[in-house]
């Protein structure tokens, strides 16, 4: 499995990070050439390596952390995702009836044609992202949801080996609202730092 993350600002970095130290490795991109990611990216760690969104579009599983209105440039610059799950860890600040009604994350999905869309990562700020999931014993939850089952069982494992407790919400429409921000209107689960001990 190959993983990118797309958009390098302060999510992007946190998320970066939590792959570096677990050495899992993943490629980054954004608007800016990779030359200019790059003393970053290896500031971070050996495993986060810049590369253009071209390449990293690459990888099959791919983390949105752009600012909510370029996601529909990134989805430009493949005519078909088929085959590719993409993360959504971004927040809408827009008012419902500019998202068609519909959840952000199921607005992001009518973009990515043919990819499996998870809702993931979203709900903690960058400084809490970047920090260690593991604290005392405790794991830092990251909730997930997504309308393809079979899409949130590969993040889910991936959350695991990035040290997180992964918990499933359900479907965007249902438990995922608890994790959607829009039009400064936040979901009950947003900010919500939460830690889940091994079972």
């Amino acid at each position: 499995m190959s993983y990118a993350i797309v958009g390098f600002g302060k999510i992007g970095q946190a998320l970066a990070r939590a792959f570096a130290r677990k050495n899992i490795e993943v490629t980054v991109a954004s608007r800016r050439p990779p030359e200019t990611l790059a003393p970053q990216a290896r500031g971070i760690g050996p495993a986060v390596v810049a590369k253009s969104l071209r390449d990293a579009l690459e990888a099959d599983t791919i983390i949105l952390a752009v600012p909510f209105a370029e996601h529909r440039e990134v989805a430009k610059a493949l005519p078909d995702w088929k085959g590719k799950t993409i993360i959504d860890a971004m927040n809408a600040l827009l008012p419902l009836e500019e998202l068609d009604g519909l959840p952000s994350s199921a607005f992001v999905a009518k973009a990515f044609t043919g990819a499996k869309l998870v809702k993931g990562f979203n709900h903690l700020g960058a400084a809490t992202l970047a920090a260690d999931p593991i604290v005392e014993g405790g794991h830092r939850v990251v909730f997930l949801s997504g309308d393809d089952e079979d899409a949130i069982a590969p993040v889910a494992a991936l959350a695991k080996q990035l040290g997180f407790a992964p918990v499933k919400l359900g479907k965007l429409s249902e438990g995922g609202a608890l994790v959607h921000a829009r039009n400064r209107i936040w979901g009950q689960l947003i900010f919500q730092d939460m830690f889940k001990k091994e079972q």
